[in-house]
Formats: C-alpha cells, sequence, structure tokens
C-alpha cells in the first residue's frame, strides 16, 4: 500500500483491491459523518455504486468483483473520487451525473434536485381509485418538476397522457430537457417555465402532482452539507413550509377536470397540511418505511374549499 498525497484521503493508505477500497471508504463514511438519502440508504451502497460507476464496471457486479486488483490509473481515479466524496461533501449523483428512480436512469447535475420521490412507489399500484383506468389519464402535470423526474414516470404510468412538466428555474428546465429527450418523450412532456400555473396555458389535468419545495425557510441552514450543494430553491417553502402547495392548491382549482385529483409530497408537514386543509380530506399513502408523507386531494373537494 502506498500512501496518499497530503491534499487527498487524510493520511490513510490506500488499499490495492475494489474489496479494500469499499472497507476504507465504508470507515471514512463514518468518520466523517456524511449525509446520505440522496443516492443511497447506506454507506456500503452508494461508495459501491461510486467505486463501480467510476471503474466503468457493471452496476451489477456480482461479489467476486471485490478480489479485483486496481491498477495504478485505477487507484488514482478511485481516490479522486472519493475525496471529492468524502472530504468535498459533494453528493454522489453530482459525481457520476446521474441518478435513478426504478429502472429509469437520469441525468442530474448541480442545477437540480438529485431525482428522489415517495411517487416511486406510489404510482404503480396505489392509486386506485382516485386514478382508476391508466389508459383514462390524458393530461398530466408535474409542478415543479426538476429534473423532469416525476414528469417522465407520470409519462410511462399514463400511456395516453401529455405531460406538462413546470418549474421556475429555467436551469432546472434546462436538465429536464435532457432527460425528456434521453427518455424520447419530447412528443408527450411539454417543458413550461412557471410560478405553479401562472404562466402555464389554460388546460384541465385528470392528475397534478407535485413534490414542492416544503422545508421552512429557518430550517435550510440545518441541512446537512451534502443537501446545501443542491438548489436552495427546490427546498425553501417559504416562512412555514407551505407557501408553494397553498399557490398550487388554489390554482388547481381552475385546473383540474371533474374527476381529477392532485397528488401531493409533503415531507414533514403532513400535520400542518391536515391542519390547515382538513376540509380537503387528504387521502394518505402508505410507503415502505412508514413516513406515509405523499396524499390524494379531489377535485370535489378543492371546488367546495373556500379558503
Amino acid at each position: 500500500m502506498r500512501k496518499p498525497k497530503s491534499d487527498s484521503l487524510a493520511g490513510v493508505a490506500l488499499p490495492a483491491t475494489l474489496g479494500g477500497w469499499l472497507e476504507l471508504a465504508e470507515r471514512l463514511y463514518a468518520r466523517e459523518n456524511l449525509a446520505l438519502g440522496q443516492v443511497a440508504t447506506n454507506a456500503h451502497d452508494e461508495a459501491l455504486y461510486l467505486l463501480l460507476h467510476t471503474l466503468g464496471l457493471p452496476l451489477d457486479s456480482g461479489p467476486r468483483v471485490l478480489a479485483r486488483r486496481l491498477t495504478p490509473a485505477q487507484i488514482a481515479a478511485v481516490e479522486k473520487t472519493l475525496g471529492r466524496r468524502i472530504l468535498g461533501r459533494v453528493p454522489a449523483a453530482y459525481l457520476t451525473h446521474e441518478a435513478f428512480l426504478g429502472e429509469h436512469r437520469f441525468y442530474v447535475d448541480e442545477r437540480v434536485i438529485i431525482p428522489r420521490s415517495y411517487f416511486l412507489e406510489i404510482l404503480p399500484g396505489q392509486l386506485n381509485p382516485f386514478v382508476p383506468e391508466p389508459k383514462g389519464v390524458l393530461r398530466a402535470a408535474d409542478v415543479c418538476t426538476g429534473s423532469g423526474c416525476l414528469a417522465i414516470l407520470l409519462a410511462h404510468r399514463f400511456p395516453r397522457a401529455q405531460v406538462d412538466a413546470i418549474d421556475l428555474s429555467a436551469e432546472a428546465l434546462a436538465v429536464a430537457k435532457i432527460n425528456v429527450r434521453g427518455h424520447r418523450l419530447a412528443g408527450r412532456v411539454k417543458l413550461f417555465q412557471s410560478d405553479v400555473f401562472t404562466e402555464v396555458p389554460a388546460a384541465r389535468y385528470d392528475v397534478i402532482l407535485s413534490n414542492p419545495p416544503y422545508v421552512p425557510t429557518h430550517e435550510l441552514q440545518e441541512l446537512a452539507p451534502e443537501f446545501k450543494r443542491e438548489p436552495s430553491m427546490a427546498f425553501d417553502g417559504g416562512a412555514d413550509g407551505l407557501a408553494v402547495i397553498r399557490r398550487l392548491l388554489r390554482q388547481a382549482r381552475d385546473r383540474l377536470s371533474p374527476r381529477g385529483v392532485v397528488l401531493l409530497e409533503v415531507g414533514g408537514l403532513r400535520r400542518a397540511l391536515e391542519r390547515e386543509f382538513a376540509v380537503l380530506a387528504p387521502h394518505w399513502f402508505r410507503s415502505a418505511d412508514g413516513e406515509d408523507c405523499c396524499c390524494a386531494i379531489r377535485a370535489r373537494s378543492l371546488l367546495a374549499w373556500r379558503d
């Protein structure tokens, strides 16, 4: 083992095998208290992903790949990548310029929040009776689309739907355009720069989905360094976290078809939303980890609402 340069991995010895690098990465993740959740929920999975990607190896490589001895050039590449992740606190997805939701791969960079959403669990099998027939959805919207990932999931889930992907950030929409083209959906997914629906032409949607900013402004400084690398606009939900959600629900009244539904992901704001919008009778979907932070609100509830 050789010693690293003084500006690299803080004086640790550099292993010769891929398995040795994985063990080292897990120790350093713990030592530096790295934040997880943007790509994987544990250090082993994220570090293995980074190592395989850096070496150009298949992500589904079996355990025997861990015995692989690395060339000096490969060791230098791995050291650089892990140095940026561990010492620079750069999110893994920004190092690889990719993120996954299920089987779907998306391009990402620092212009967008890294794709992650409970809608990945909910869209395939929990929408009945709110959206009982996928082929019956002809128009859908993804508000605060970011990388375009959820608009693309909507297009895959509802094969006959035209999908409007809406975001206030021109930079985010530039990334969304890359992903829409990459998924060959430019004919069905249209991008709009708008604050919710303000600049979007009049339309009636069967489904309006949104994973909006919902972190109260005063909590932004408490985020881990990795999350502070993501665009603050994608997190900042105003004084109480509900600012964008309020605008969305008010505007959705004139945007839903009679049997339409709003699907919202609200993070830790479930109780706050239930207090303020109890009259809308939100239905909460169950998630595997028990967070249960996504809900459905029917058009008829919104039309009867007087705020």
